[in-house]
């Protein structure tokens, strides 16, 4: 069940399924103090592996229990469960206290009122508001309405680039478009299979990320202010042009990379040399240097936009913390979100998740390289736009997204892609997601 259909299935259960019964553990009760209480906390997988987390968590949430008193009760959920977990909660009854989600998927859930509304009272109670960077906190629901999601780990998209490539060829890191393209030809040769550029491009949820951006720069949006698919702006169809346009006119993209269903294969192929630039998130410094390539041979800058278009290099990526609206221990889950979304917290997490600090002034640890932080928080903070904040954003990602697939398949096997073809297709995907709203 999509996030979407999970709106329709609550109002229409709504009479048989009290939401009043969601609230994780009733030990205790909730007088502040903490006492014997327990919360249950669903974190989704951020390291290496879900023991990984496990580790990286437990003495975080000891050190809470001894400032509190309240226990935690700690369960890491991969990303492939999640979702449905999620789901299944709303719907039956049996929830968590607090819950990490995507924040992509903040609008959809809030559109299900299972969720607390973190209004001034609530707000106050974890620090305020004013301690979060503005983008990121208004990826926590629908604009306009008091979120229910909190920023808890930050990403943003950078474009990574081999420093000896780049030297060899006399060249300077790109800041336009333009200068992208330009390089990346010049340094690709497929006799040496060796190439500008790698592309996620069988992977849906980046493609989709790529669609938004692309349409961002062009200074068009995805839906109008009450919610509705704007998916066929010329903006948005050249966006997707663009893009496609790296592997079909521009020719920098190996055709293979149309089978490359998730970020972790584009960058390997930087990490060995294959290609000169990869576009990816922050946490993919991990990857690289685990697969040979040493710190000091890559550098970042921003994913460029065409020379006059807008500076929006990533979309605003990363988790969100929610609490489920009855929970037992309202203010004991405050607490803990409060706790969690500290500083001193997000450093002791921001390194072992390889995250960016969602909060102002917070320096990112997830590097050595001071510049590359800096880079990557500039990137967040000021460069990045949130995805469309509407209950249909997880319907916009999986149609925009698998459309694109089908368009970069076409293209790897020798066919080609108008721009009336990227229209079509995206008529059929706005067709779709108006037909469920």
């Amino acid at each position: 069940m999509r996030l979407r259909s999970l709106v329709a299935a609550v109002a229409a259960t709504a009479l048989g399924v009290s939401l009043a019964a969601c609230g994780g553990s009733d030990s205790g009760s909730d007088g502040g103090s903490g006492g014997d209480q327990t919360l249950t906390y669903w974190a989704s997988n951020q390291g290496t592996s879900l023991d990984n987390d496990k580790q990286v968590l437990t003495p975080v949430l000891e050190k809470f229990t001894q400032e509190t008193g309240i226990k935690v009760n700690l369960e890491v959920i991969g990303w492939n469960d999640l979702q449905t977990r999620i789901q299944t909660a709303v719907t039956s009854g049996q929830a968590p206290d607090v819950v990490n989600i995507g924040n992509t998927w903040a609008a959809s859930l809030q559109a299900t009122g299972a969720f607390l509304p973190f209004d001034a009272d609530a707000l106050t109670a974890i620090g305020g508001k004013d301690k979060f960077v503005p983008t990121a906190l208004a990826t926590g629901g629908k604009e306009g309405e008091d979120p229910t999601s909190v920023p808890l780990y930050g990403l943003a998209y950078g474009l990574y680039y081999n420093k000896a490539m780049f030297a060899a060829a006399g060249l300077q890191p790109p800041k336009t478009w333009e200068e992208m393209v330009s390089a990346a030809q010049k340094l690709t040769n497929p006799a040496k299979n060796q190439w500008g550029m790698a592309l996620a491009a069988g992977s849906y949820t980046e493609n989709v990320h790529f669609a938004f951006i692309n349409g961002a720069q062009n200074k068009s949006d995805w839906f109008d202010g009450e919610g509705k698919p704007t998916f066929t702006t010329d903006g948005n169809v050249q966006g997707v042009l663009r893009y496609l346009d790296l592997m079909q006119k521009d020719k920098v993209a190996n055709p293979s990379n149309a089978q490359y269903d998730n970020g972790t294969k584009s960058v390997n192929d930087f990490a060995t040399k294959k290609v000169a630039m990869v576009i990816n998130q922050n946490n993919a410094d991990s990857s690289i240097v685990a697969n040979g390539m040493k710190a000091g041979e890559y550098g970042v800058v921003p994913f460029p936009a065409p020379a006059g278009g807008e500076q929006v290099a990533s979309h605003v990526a990363g988790i969100n913390l929610s609490v489920f609206k009855n929970t037992k221990h309202k203010e004991s889950a405050l607490k803990f979100v409060k706790y969690m979304t500290d500083a001193g917290t997000q450093t002791t997490l921001g390194k072992p998740f390889a995250s960016l600090p969602v909060l102002k002034d917070a320096k990112p640890v997830f590097t050595t390289d001071a510049a590359e932080a800096a880079i990557f928080q500039d990137i967040y903070n000021t460069k990045s736009k949130p995805l469309p904040l509407v209950p249909a954003e997880d319907q916009f990602e999986s149609t925009v997204g698998k459309a694109m697939n089908n368009m970069f398949a076409k293209i790897a096997t020798g066919g080609t892609v108008s721009a009336d073809e990227v229209k079509a297709a995206l008529k059929t995907a706005e067709d779709q997601v108006a037909a469920g709203s």
